[in-house]
C-alpha cells in the first residue's frame, strides 16, 4: 500500500527557511516520479517540484533558485528545501505520486487504474 506522510511545515518570516519532509512507503523512488504541491487559501492547487526516476528534478518557474527537492533513497525520505519564502507561498504542501512531465513543466497524474497518492498535506505559513 502507497503511503506518504508530510511534516516539517510552519511558521516562518518571509524571506526565511523551511525543509520539508515526505517518508514514502509501499514504492521506491526508482518507480515513480515524486512531487511536492501546494494549495493556497482560495486558490487552485499547484505543482511546486517534480523529481522523476531518472534523477531530473523539475519546478514551478516561481520557486526556481530558492526551492531544492532532493531524495534520499535509502530512507525512501523526498524533501523540499525552501529558502527565501515569500507570504504569498502560504499554502498546504503536499507530497504526492506520480508528477507527469510535458514539456515545459508537470503536473499530477493519476495512476493507470486510477489510484492517486497524496500525503497530508502539511501547513506553510510565511508572515510578512
Amino acid at each position: 500500500e502507497v503511503q506518504l506522510q508530510a511534516s516539517g511545515g510552519g511558521l516562518v518570516q518571509a524571506g526565511g527557511s523551511l525543509r520539508l519532509s515526505c517518508a514514502a512507503s509501499g514504492f521506491t523512488f526508482d518507480d515513480y516520479a515524486i512531487g511536492w504541491f501546494r494549495q493556497a487559501p482560495g486558490k487552485e492547487r499547484e505543482g511546486v517540484s517534480c523529481s522523476s526516476p531518472d534523477g531530473s528534478t523539475y519546478y514551478a518557474d516561481s520557486v526556481k533558485g530558492r526551492f531544492t527537492i532532493s531524495n534520499d533513497n535509502a530512507k525512501n525520505t523526498v524533501y523540499l528545501q525552501m529558502n527565501n519564502l515569500k507570504p504569498e507561498e502560504t499554502a498546504v504542501y503536499y507530497c504526492a505520486t506520480r508528477c507527469l512531465l510535458y514539456s515545459g513543466g508537470f503536473r499530477y497524474g493519476k495512476f493507470r487504474d486510477g489510484s492517486e497518492y497524496w500525503g497530508k498535506g502539511t501547513l506553510v505559513t510565511v508572515s510578512s
